[in-house]
C-alpha cells in the first residue's frame, strides 16, 4: 500500500475508538475470502464486529494466519493484520472479537484514491471570476476532484492557484459544497483540491463511499485474473493447463454433492484413497484436491499424511471433514499444510463455492488460470 506505518498503541486505541463511535464500516480478507462488517466496540486488546456471517463459517474462513482488515478513516484508508479471538454479544447483537491490531498500513495521502466509475453527475462551478459555470464530474477522491466543463475555460483567467467554489451532488446523501484551489488544467478538464479539507460529518460519508468503490474494483480485477483463461494458442501444450477437481474418497454420495455445488466451476472426478491412484491424479495436472476425512484416529492420521506429502508444493488442497470437530480437523490442516480445512455441510454451498474460489483465485492470480465462472448473486 506504501504509506505511513502506525505502530504506537495508543494512537491505534485511539483510532479504533473513533470508528467504533461511528459503526464505521470495514472489510475483512484471507486469501481465500472477503467479508464486510462494520466496527461497534472497543475493548481493551481486542474489539467487536458485527457478525455478518454464522459461526461456522466466521470459524472456517476468518481462522486464518493472514486475516486482514481494511477501512477508511480521515481521507485515506487503513489496512492491518487481526486474529479472530471468538464471539460476542454487544447491544444485542451477534459480533465476532478480534485482536487489535500491533500496526496499521496507511495509504499515501498523495496518492488518495480516485473513483473514476462516478456514473453521470452534473457539477455547479464559479470561475475565479464568480461566474458560474456547469460541467460533469470525472472522478473524485477524498481531497479533490476532476471536472470536465461544458465550454472552453479561458486560459487567462483559470490558472493553477486560483480560488473557486463546487456542488457536487455525487449520490443521495452526498452532497459537496466546498471551497476549492485548481491545480491543473488540460483543454476543458480540470482539477481541484478541496482547500480547507472537508470534514465532519462530511468526510467519513465520502470516505465511506470510496472506499467502497475501491473495494469493488479491487474484487473486479481479481476476478478477472480468474474468470477468463487465456485462449489456447495454435500448437499449445494444454496439459500444462491446472484443470479439474479431484476428491480422494471412496464415499459417493460426498461425490454427487460436490457435483451439484461445484460441477459448473470444473470438472470433478473422485478417486479412491491410495497413493497410486493419487498419483495418477496429479499426473493429470488438476487446480485443486480434496482430501475426504471421516476419522481423526491415528490410523487415518498415518494414512493420509503420505498422501498430503505426495501433493505439496505440487496441488493445492484442502481436506474436507466429514462427522468430525473441526477444531482438531483445523489442527490437522496446518500440521500437513492444507490450504484450508473445513466440516463439509452442504447446507452451507455457497459458502463452500466461495472458498474453492477463493483457493483458485489466490493459486492462480497472476499465472495459468483455470476457467472460474463468477459467484452466483447474493452469493
Amino acid at each position: 500500500m506504501g504509506g505511513t506505518v502506525i505502530r504506537n498503541a495508543e494512537t491505534i486505541q485511539e483510532i479504533l475508538a473513533r470508528v467504533c463511535a461511528r459503526r464505521e464500516l470495514l472489510i475483512l480478507v484471507t486469501p481465500y475470502l472477503r467479508f464486510e462488517s462494520s466496527f461497534l466496540k472497543a475493548e481493551g486488546k481486542e474489539f467487536h464486529v458485527v457478525a455478518t456471517m454464522g459461526r461456522d463459517d466466521a470459524l472456517y474462513g476468518l481462522r486464518h494466519a493472514e486475516l486482514r482488515m481494511r477501512f477508511p478513516h480521515s481521507l485515506t484508508f487503513l489496512e492491518g493484520g487481526t486474529q479472530l479471538r471468538g464471539f460476542g454479544l454487544v447491544e444485542g447483537r451477534r459480533t465476532l472479537r478480534l485482536a487489535v491490531p500491533d500496526s496499521l498500513q496507511e495509504e499515501d495521502h498523495r496518492g488518495a484514491y480516485r473513483v473514476e466509475r462516478v456514473g453521470r453527475v452534473t457539477v455547479t462551478f464559479s470561475t475565479p471570476k464568480y461566474e458560474l459555470q456547469v460541467g460533469t464530474l470525472a472522478d473524485i477522491s477524498t481531497t479533490g476532484a476532476r471536472i470536465y466543463a461544458m465550454r472552453d475555460l479561458p486560459e487567462d483567467e483559470f490558472a493553477p492557484g486560483a480560488n473557486m467554489a463546487v456542488t457536487i451532488p455525487l449520490v443521495e446523501g452526498i452532497r459537496i459544497n466546498a471551497q476549492v484551489k485548481l491545480r491543473h488544467i488540460h483543454g476543458r478538464t480540470f482539477g481541484v483540491e478541496f482547500s480547507p479539507q472537508l470534514d465532519e460529518p462530511l468526510l467519513p460519508v465520502l470516505a465511506r463511499w470510496i472506499f467502497e468503490r475501491r473495494e469493488e474494483d479491487r474484487d473486479r480485477a481479481s476476478r478477472r485474473g480468474v474468470d477468463a483463461a487465456e485462449p489456447q494458442e495454435s500448437g499449445r501444450n494444454v496439459s500444462l493447463v491446472p484443470r479439474g477437481l479431484v476428491l480422494v474418497s471412496g464415499d459417493a454420495v460426498l461425490e454427487a454433492q460436490l457435483q451439484e455445488l461445484l460441477g459448473g466451476l470444473q470438472p470433478l472426478r473422485r478417486v479412491p484413497a491410495t497413493v497410486q491412484a493419487l498419483k495418477e491424479a496429479i499426473a493429470e495436472n488438476p487446480a485443486l484436491l480434496f482430501f475426504h476425512v471421516q476419522s481423526l484416529g491415528l490410523d487415518e492420521r498415518r494414512h493420509l499424511k503420505p498422501m498430503a506429502e505426495q501433493v505439496q508444493g505440487r496441488v493445492p488442497f484442502l481436506l474436507l471433514g466429514t462427522g468430525i470437530e473441526g477444531g482438531p480437523l483445523l489442527e490437522l490442516g496446518t500440521e500437513l499444510k492444507a490450504a484450508v480445512s473445513i466440516v463439509f455441510n452442504a447446507a452451507r454451498g455457497t459458502f463452500f463455492q466461495r472458498l474453492v474460489q477463493g483457493v483458485l483465485r489466490r493459486t492462480y492470480e497472476g499465472g495459468e488460470a483455470p476457467m472460474v465462472p463468477k459467484e452466483p448473486e447474493g452469493a
